[in-house]
């Protein structure tokens, strides 16, 4: 899907919360059905598959998430999705992949883009939590390295029949997947680091920035990188991750910062907002999605 054009207005979507829902279906339903219904266009999930009690840890555990914080499985929870939805794009922002087998991975990815009609948005990044990494059996010492052998792989398994690979991380023998994709299937990247930079050139659809911060920083170095290795900045997207944090003013403003910036997303974060009931976070939903549109 590489060189594919991201036009028309920036669009506006939700941070899956993962809290909010903490494992009730009913509520999953109600929360992802209403933001359809309100017209937003895609929901970002984030990625955990085990929390880690940070406590005494060497080397230490800096993230934002420990053992008391719920996470769905992302690429489970889009089959359950792509059912009860029509139009919602359903991006990871991001899959953790170099824990995870990345021929299972490309297999799931056909599986929610045809389920989905074509709606799935891989977005892909190594993240930070070692006992998670060693919990499912992979190092996390290379899994930059890995990273990049992955997205090669991924790119491979996508587009052709048969494979043969080999590498120092993977091996594939005149292999393939059956069914095959319906189509192109977006592939994005996320971190913060230079070497997430380059793997976007080099294999991505587009960006995920966890904050406008970030953005702001790294936007600009993108799109020179993109020129620079011969790519259409044009054709690339950016989505940028911005909290509500119950201020209209100051998300419109924002949003307004990511629309100079030239993103082609922004999400919207509300997990901050504490233990609202379903109907009143998709009160705020509704006016931080409205607000989004018609800043400037």
């Amino acid at each position: 899907m590489i060189g594919d054009a991201v036009s028309g207005p920036m669009r506006v979507g939700l941070a899956f919360p993962h809290a909010h829902v903490a494992g009730d279906v009913d509520r999953l339903r109600q929360l992802v059905t209403g933001i359809e219904e309100l017209g937003l266009d895609h929901l970002n999930v984030f990625d955990h598959v085990l929390g880690a009690d940070p406590a005494d840890r060497e080397p230490p555990l800096t993230g934002p998430y420990d053992q008391h914080d719920p996470f769905h499985e992302p690429l489970v929870l889009f089959g359950y999705l792509a059912a009860i939805t029509t139009r919602l794009e359903l991006a990871t922002a991001v899959l953790v992949l170099p824990q995870r087998p990345v021929a299972l991975v490309a297999k799931q990815a056909i599986e929610v883009d045809r389920l989905s009609g074509g709606r799935l948005r891989l977005g892909v990044g190594v993240g930070w939590n070692h006992v998670e990494y060693e919990s499912l059996g992979a190092t996390f010492r290379d899994r930059g390295d890995r990273l990049d052998d992955q997205l090669a792989l991924l790119r491979r398994l996508w587009d052709e029949p048969l494979v043969t690979h080999r590498s120092p991380h993977h091996r594939v023998e005149r292999a393939g997947l059956l069914p095959r994709p319906t189509g192109p299937l977006a592939l994005w990247l996320g971190g913060y680091t230079a070497a997430a930079r380059r793997r976007a050139v080099r294999w991505g659809d587009g960006f995920s920035f966890s904050d406008l911060a970030g953005a702001a920083r790294d936007v600009p170095r993108l799109r020179e990188e993109l020129a620079a290795a011969g790519r259409d900045p044009a054709g690339f997207g950016f989505d940028v991750l911005v909290h509500h944090r119950g201020d209209d003013r100051r998300w419109r403003e924002d949003v307004a910062a990511c629309r100079r910036l030239g993103a082609t997303h922004v999400t919207m974060a509300v997990h901050r907002l504490g233990d609202l009931g379903t109907d009143a976070l998709l009160a705020v939903v509704e006016r931080g999605a409205g607000e989004g549109r018609r800043s400037t």
